[in-house]
């Protein structure tokens, strides 16, 4: 994966995660969540806008970020397909956030310091927002795993669903190993051990257990389940109908 490469895929986790938080504007269990959760989507937009528009000056073609997030095709999108499953019930959609923000935050704190000093930039913008992303999902988590019986239930079937799909947040790559070890960039394998030691403590106060490790979904960035391809349909669809309009 080029440098190029490595920043697209931390634009397009951030792009698909807000278009799926976003789905759940007027449809959250409490009208508070319903702002929490679009905030926490504009959150994540506003730093895939700014991560588009510098992968975009990296590949050196004069795509813009509106090209590259409307103009590109499912098998272009570099994203997790973590943050691309279907929102499902509620815990599915916490459980999805917390494994994603846990991850984001200690992604931002160590990209402060490397060489590339607009992912630094980015990242020191982001990493307050994601504290709160964390906090808000563990939360969440804790609530419905400690709450009743058929929250618990449903909390820990949403951990069991989604926690195969955490695996390629931390897949190795030889380029991105290379960049991290050149000090450029963090190379994301490196933070499971913290990653996990985070995300265990919020399962363990809510009573969950963490689902053993099995075989990951086959595939790297760029490989997709069907849900990106009804995902990117409606968010860009209006923009292929339209092209080169202004507002």
């Amino acid at each position: 994966m080029s440098h190029f490469g490595y920043v697209l895929g931390l634009a397009d986790d951030a792009l698909i995660a807000a278009q799926r938080l976003g789905e759940w504007c007027s449809r959250a269990p409490e009208m508070e969540e319903d702002i929490a959760l679009a905030n926490i989507a504009l959150d994540q937009l506003g730093v895939a806008r700014m991560l588009l528009t510098y992968a975009g000056e990296l590949e050196g073609r004069g795509r813009t970020e509106d090209d590259l997030a409307y103009l590109r095709a499912e098998h272009e999108f570099r994203n997790v397909r973590l943050v691309e499953l279907d929102n499902g019930d509620f815990a599915v959609t916490m459980a999805k956030l917390l494994f994603l923000s846990v991850y984001q935050r200690l992604l931002y704190d160590r990209s402060i310091g490397v060489g590339d000093e607009r992912v630094a930039a980015v990242a020191a913008k982001a990493r307050k927002e994601s504290a709160y992303h964390v906090d808000h999902s563990a939360r969440w988590v804790v609530r419905l795993g400690d709450g009743t019986e058929e929250s618990h239930r449903r909390m820990q079937a949403a951990i069991d669903l989604v926690w195969p799909y955490t695996h390629q947040l931390f897949q190795v790559d030889p380029d991105v190993h290379a960049l991290g070890v050149a000090g450029v960039v963090v190379d994301p394998s490196t933070l499971r051990p913290a990653w996990l030691a985070t995300v265990d403590a919020v399962l363990a106060e809510a009573t969950l257990t963490r689902p053993a490790d099995v075989a990951a979904p086959a595939g790297g960035r760029g490989a997709h389940t069907e849900a990106l391809a009804k995902l990117l349909a409606e968010m860009q669809v209006l923009h292929r109908a339209h092209p080169g309009a202004r507002w």
